[in-house]
């Protein structure tokens, strides 16, 4: 079993949490309202603007060991540019206040979820990271598309009010590849264990942004 195959099957159960979220369910199935897309989106930009300066981070904390991560870093961070605009320009095309959005503050779940991220980079081992990657690329290669193609046919929003899940769901499932390979060079003692432990979080923490959309209609 290679070390990306260990990670996939040592984090099944906490993916099915994720999945079963009732929220990811309804997208699929395009029930979703138009209020729930917009606080997806929300929430979404509140953990996506921290993708550049957490790659930043980890960057800066490699031991020399981790010398050859840094060509992946900065692979990442060209292709990671831009993506919270992504979703802004998303909010504004499907009817909802982008700059209320930019001034807002994230929900508890999402908080938590980022906060986890940056722990992992500070205090443990920067190279855990890529569980978080694991988690946000694996899911959106396995759903955005589908739950983008439902969504809009159910609410019939443009085209441009899903430039963040269509492209980032296509890139996604570019990047799923080169994150096995990476997965599968490092330590399998010294590495592995943190990236789990990451990955199995931030299933659950995840899980929680999703299943917060929800309540958070509920409380108003």
């Amino acid at each position: 079993m290679t070390a990306f195959e260990e990670l996939t099957s040592s984090t099944q159960a906490e993916r099915a949490y994720l999945q079963s979220a009732p929220v990811i369910q309804l997208a699929l199935q395009g029930e979703v309202t138009r209020e729930l897309y917009l606080r997806f989106l929300e929430q979404a930009w509140h953990h996506v603007r921290h993708t550049v300066p957490l790659l930043f981070a980890v960057g800066a904390r490699l031991s020399p060991r981790h010398a050859w991560l840094q060509g992946e870093l900065a692979h990442y961070l060209e292709e990671e540019q831009g993506h919270d605009e992504w979703i802004l320009s998303d909010i504004a095309a499907s009817g909802g206040d982008a700059d209320r959005v930019r001034a807002s503050k994230p929900a508890y779940e999402t908080d938590a979820m980022v906060a986890y991220a940056y722990d992992t980079v500070m205090r443990r081992n920067p190279v855990g990271f890529f569980g978080m990657v694991f988690v946000l690329e694996g899911t959106s290669a396995a759903l955005a598309l589908n739950a983008a193609t439902s969504i809009q046919r159910a609410l019939g929003l443009p085209d441009r009010s899903f430039s963040y899940l269509r492209s980032h769901g296509t890139l996604d499932q570019k990047h799923v590849g080169n994150l096995a390979a990476i997965v599968d060079r490092l330590d399998e003692e010294l590495d592995l264990p943190d990236v789990i432990t990451c990955a199995r979080a931030m299933y659950r923490l995840y899980g929680g942004v999703f299943r917060g959309l929800e309540r958070s209609i509920q409380c108003n």
